[in-house]
C-alpha cells in the first residue's frame, strides 16, 4: 500500500542533525538552517522524531521556509505539535505528466488518540488542485483495525484500501493503492485527489506538510 510520499525517498539527502530545542521545521529554519533534509525535532520535551524539513517551496515567499513533511503513521506527533500551536497545511500534488498543483489550508490540527485523532482543517486556498480535504474535516482516523468513519455499513479503510480521515468514504485517498495514473478498473481505491483528476487517476506524489503560523 502506498503511503503519502515522504520526500526523503525521492531526494538525495543527508541527516542534518539534532536540535534539542526545536519543536518543528519552522523553528529549525528560524535558527538559521536553510538546507532541506532530515532533522530531529522534539514535539514534546522527551520525545524526538526524524522528519524531512522542506526549507523552500514552489509557492510565494511567504510559503518558503520550515515546512514539516508529515505522514499518517505520525498521528501522535501531529497531535502534540498542533495541541497548543496554530499550523497551516499545504498539500502538493504531481501527476504522471509532471503537472504540479497544490491546496493550502490556513488552519490544521489533529485531536488526541482518545478522540480518534480527529482532523480539523479549514481556510482553503486553491493552487489548482481543488478542495478534496474539507469533506474530511471533523472526521476520525480509520484503519483496517480501527473503524471510526461515518459509513455504518463499511470500514472505509478496507473498502478504499487505505487509511485516512474517512467520511463516507472519501474525496481523497493519499494512502490508497499506488495505481500509476489513470486506471478505471481501480476506481476509488487509488491514491487520488478527486477534485483535480477524479477517482480513477492516481497521483505520482501526494505530499502533506505543515508550517507554524507566526
Amino acid at each position: 500500500m502506498a503511503m503519502m510520499v515522504f520526500l526523503a525517498a525521492l531526494l538525495q539527502v543527508v541527516l542534518m542533525g539534532e536540535c534539542q530545542d526545536e519543536i518543528d521545521c519552522s523553528a529549525i529554519y528560524k535558527s538559521g538552517q536553510t538546507v532541506s533534509g532530515i532533522y530531529s525535532i522534539y514535539p514534546t520535551d522527551n520525545v524526538h522524531v526524524f522528519v524531512y524539513c522542506q526549507m523552500i517551496s514552489d509557492g510565494t515567499d511567504e510559503d518558503n521556509g520550515g515546512w514539516t513533511v508529515i505522514q499518517t503513521g505520525w498521528l501522535e506527533n501531529m497531535y502534540q505539535l498542533t495541541l497548543n500551536r496554530k499550523y497551516m497545511l499545504r498539500v502538493d500534488l504531481e501527476d504522471f505528466q509532471e503537472n504540479e498543483v497544490f491546496a493550502l489550508y490556513s488552519s490544521f490540527s489533529v485531536d488526541s488518540e482518545a478522540d480518534g485523532y480527529k482532523l480539523h482543517v479549514s481556510g482553503f486556498t486553491d493552487g489548482g488542485a481543488g478542495n478534496s480535504l474539507s469533506d474530511h474535516d471533523g472526521k476520525k482516523f480509520t484503519t483496517f483495525d480501527q473503524d471510526q468513519d461515518d459509513d455504518s455499513n463499511n470500514n472505509c479503510a478496507k473498502l478504499r484500501l487505505g487509511a485516512f480521515w474517512y467520511k463516507e468514504c472519501m474525496k481523497t485517498n493519499p494512502n490508497g493503492v499506488y495505481i500509476w495514473g489513470k486506471d478505471n478498473t481501480h476506481t476509488g481505491i487509488g491514491n487520488v485527489w478527486s477534485t483535480w483528476k477524479g477517482y480513477d487517476v492516481g497521483m505520482k506524489s501526494i505530499t502533506m506538510k505543515i508550517k507554524l503560523v507566526s
